[in-house]
């Protein structure tokens, strides 16, 4: 039996964590969930999982959560303070973190100083501060274990070779709605139609990030801390089938791949049940109805969001974060309507030149960067300078 916290667990990602508890009872018991602020559903899942202690960020739901689990005995709390406090105390032997955000950060930090293995589904903690969160689990032993496909793909391609020499990461991408599209067509598409993936169901933030091509480029930061492979050596290929989900080239030019069906419970299954495999009902893949699995380059030009990534991963330092907070403001203005979404890489790459770059930042630095940044761009979404 595994005792798992889950930071984040009405959303995606949290939601098909408690999915797979579901399928495997006995393998599988939930300790804490926590919430930004959908109360209700929190509540729902509470009431299913009889977790010791449950938190909701938005401490104005607080009373309605309280009052929703009024006869039960699980534990109610509120704020960003208390999901950190969770995080790091409660008795669990994995932390999922499935927050959207910088907000995944602190807590994750926290449960990492505790010791706790972590089930990582936050892009955002890796490009933020993925130097200094792989050398605090570097020191305090925490096992980090990728939960989204690509990364949990290398891992497992990983398993085995010990120090053979990696020559290459190469993740996959679907290319998102717009694959095969130029700049004159993204300048008129809307929010609606950048939410339409053609592969995966995920959030709405997520989701825009991967019509930009944004994802990737977050995945290649996160790929470049969990694996120690310098950002040269990352390689990105559009496979719009999702099948090979990344693969790794080694020193001797052998390749190896992961394939699965699309389906995110797998990955997040293979990091809850490590280093065991569970049986499953998941979908299998038809070999018969994907004859043919395609690779081609990513359009840099109609998707500059992936090298305004790449570009940050190798300068390092604060800029990943700077990266990150810009992104998060565009998006959230795109999805407003006060933003296009080549608007997105303008703005972005705006903010990105323009605030001090800090070479060794540190856990307060990331925290000033990121509120400088927003800031910054925010401002400037505001006035349309894109």
């Amino acid at each position: 039996m595994r005792s798992i916290t889950i930071l984040g667990s009405t959303g995606s990602i949290g939601a098909q964590a408690l999915q797979v508890v579901a399928a495997h009872p006995a393998r599988f018991r939930v300790e804490a969930l926590t919430a930004h602020r959908n109360a209700e559903l929190l509540a729902r899942q509470a009431r299913l999982f009889k977790p010791n202690a449950v938190v909701i960020a938005d401490e104005e739901k607080y009373g309605e959560l309280k009052e929703l689990l009024k006869d039960e005995y699980i534990k109610v709390y509120a704020g960003s303070e208390a999901i950190a406090q969770v995080a790091e105390s409660a008795p669990a032997d994995v932390v999922l973190v499935a927050m959207v955000g910088y907000s995944g950060l602190l807590p994750t930090a926290r449960a990492i100083r505790a010791g706790k293995a972590i089930a990582l589904a936050n892009k955002e903690t890796l490009v933020v501060a993925g130097e200094l969160i792989r050398d605090l689990a570097a020191r305090h032993r925490a096992a980090i274990l990728p939960v989204d496909s690509e990364h949990s793909a290398i891992f497992q391609c990983l398993a085995g070779e010990g120090d053979n020499p990696v020559e290459k990461l190469i993740l996959t991408a679907s290319g998102g709605p717009f694959r095969g599209k130029d700049r004159a067509f993204l300048e008129r598409v809307t929010p609606d139609q950048a939410l339409r993936h053609p592969t995966w169901n995920m959030g709405a933030k997520v989701t825009i990030d991967s019509a930009s091509l944004m994802n990737k480029g977050f995945e290649a930061i996160e790929a470049r801390w969990l694996f120690d492979v310098p950002p040269g050596q990352i390689e990105v290929l559009v496979h719009p089938q999702s099948i090979v989900h990344s693969m790794v080239q080694f020193a001797d030019g052998s390749v190896k791949a992961q394939l699965g069906a699309p389906d995110m419970r797998l990955p997040i299954q293979y990091a809850l049940s490590y280093p065991d495999r569970l049986p499953s009902a998941l979908p299998r893949v038809d070999f018969d109805a994907c004859r043919v699995l395609t690779f081609e380059r990513p359009d840099g030009d109609a998707f500059p969001n992936l090298a305004l990534a790449l570009e940050a991963a190798r300068r390092g330092g604060n800029v990943p974060c700077i990266l990150n907070a810009a992104n998060e403001i565009a998006v959230e203005a795109f999805l407003r309507g006060r933003l296009s979404f080549t608007g997105m890489s303008r703005l972005i790459e705006r903010v990105m030149n323009d605030l001090p770059y800090l070479p060794a930042p540190s856990l307060e630095d990331y925290a000033a960067t990121d509120e400088e940044a927003r800031t910054l761009a925010r401002e400037r979404a505001r006035r349309g300078q894109d």
